[in-house]
């Protein structure tokens, strides 16, 4: 299993076009086949910082993700919604490992 924490920070005027974008991102990423988990998290401090919390079955499932057309889509659509660069940080996922408890 493969797990992304994904950061990204939004420039404020652009919050709630992200999460309606990032909302459409999910809805498609949680029907793809290795999918575990597509978590969108933000941050009660900083409104503007959000985590998504990306768990996929293999290497395979996390790179096919990213050819996806509602990936693509949204990639595209909140390139410039950043107020930096996002960050991807891949994990290896050590518990739980029976899938069942995903």
């Amino acid at each position: 299993m493969i797990v992304t924490v994904v950061e990204i920070y939004v420039k404020k005027e652009k919050i709630e076009e992200f999460i309606e974008a990032t909302l459409e991102n999910h809805k498609g990423s949680i029907k793809e086949k290795g999918n575990l988990r597509f978590d969108v998290l933000q941050c009660l401090d900083d409104p503007c910082h959000f985590t998504l919390y990306e768990a996929y079955e293999s290497e395979e499932a996390t790179k096919a993700h990213k050819n996806t057309p509602h990936y693509l889509k949204w990639r595209e659509t909140v390139e410039n919604f950043m107020a930096q660069p996002r960050k991807g940080i891949p994990h290896k996922v050590i518990a739980p490992l029976d899938k069942s408890l995903w």
